[in-house]
């Protein structure tokens, strides 16, 4: 994906480290400090020699990249995993590894304006700001016909995606509908759901012509998006909404809430609808709305796929990031003068 395009731009070898022991929502906060060591030690032996280490979420990689090359520059990148955890966690000696991480990274990258203000809250550090991307050679408008108006929702069944708030909004919807327009909810990690699983939900608000598809391969999405009309994130605290962009970059118009991420992405009136979180009329009368008038749906789909191109294409955003590195790498290598 992205180290596909920074390996073009940069002309460079990159590396991947595939760091299954990200378990933020697993428990960090509860591991002991023999624990934290030996998880400190496998990350070092998971630690190629580099000139630059580009550490996705905080983690023991942080710790062991500071001793075994404490010389060679770090950037740190935030998702919405950490900046949970540490709105959420009572463990003082994990917040002071991850405040120290962030303090001692050369940069610390977010993807919107509003996890920049949560995580210098939080972290006590200036961010810079490079939004999360996204694939244009397989999200791209490629229409499957079909005759129904299908809503989509790809995601999690977790508490901050507010899946039972949108099938609410959705039975509350249905009598207004001019047409057939099913709800598809693609996703839900198998096992995993926080709070009312939306079956339950379905059968407690007797909405009808809601589908569960279960979890779809990434490489799958584009022509299930494809095969819809509209995207829909409900969520709340949404560091930044991928799914959301890459339905919109297959020319579906987005409803969101607007807060966080999706409030930095959808283009209200343009490119989607914005409701106010938690808003369940507000969030059905958007999905009246976006059925019943498909020619405003159509244009703001048109300007969605258009829009999120020009600002999160991989291709944009490894431009970003390529230019943050070569300014890293030159202020490591420039010396310092008292």
């Amino acid at each position: 994906m992205i180290a596909r395009h920074l390996a073009t731009e940069l002309g460079a070898e990159l590396v991947t480290v595939d760091w299954r022991g990200s378990a933020f929502e697993g428990g960090y906060a509860s591991l002991d400090d023999a624990a934290y060591e030996n998880l400190v030690a496998r990350c070092a032996e998971a630690l190629p020699p580099a000139d630059l280490y580009h550490l996705h979420h905080l983690t023991p990689l942080n710790e062991a990249a500071r001793r075994i090359a404490p010389d060679t520059p770090v950037i740190a990148h935030l998702h919405g995993t950490e900046l949970l955890m540490l709105e959420s966690t009572d463990s003082e000696a994990w917040i002071e590894r991850m405040r120290r991480w962030a303090e001692q990274a050369a940069a610390v990258i977010v993807p919107t304006r509003t996890a920049a203000e949560r995580a210098e809250a939080l972290l006590g550090v200036e961010t810079t700001l490079i939004p999360n991307g996204y694939d244009s050679e397989h999200f791209h408008p490629q229409p499957v016909p079909h005759q129904d108006t299908v809503i989509a929702y790809v995601g999690r069944f977790t508490e901050v995606k507010r899946v039972p708030l949108l099938i609410e909004a959705y039975a509350l919807a249905q009598p207004g509908l001019n047409t057939r327009a099913p709800l598809l909810l693609i996703g839900g990690f198998p096992g995993e759901c926080e709070g009312e699983h939306p079956r339950d939900t379905i059968a407690r608000t007797g909405a009808q012509d809601v589908h569960l598809t279960g979890w779809y391969p990434h490489e799958e999405l584009p022509a299930a998006l494809n095969a819809a009309d509209v995207i829909v994130l409900p969520s709340v605290r949404e560091h930044f909404g991928l799914s959301l962009v890459e339905g919109m970059a297959c020319g579906l118009p987005g409803i969101a809430v607007d807060a966080a991420g999706p409030s930095e992405i959808v283009r209200h009136g343009e490119t989607g609808w914005l409701v106010e979180p938690d808003d369940v009329h507000g969030l059905a009368n958007a999905l009246v709305e976006a059925v019943n008038r498909p020619a405003e749906r159509r244009r703001r789909g048109v300007n969605a796929a258009v829009d999120v191109a020009e600002r999160f294409a991989w291709r944009v955003v490894a431009s970003g990031v390529k230019d943050l590195y070569d300014a890293t790498i030159l202020r490591a290598s420039t010396p310092q003068t008292a």
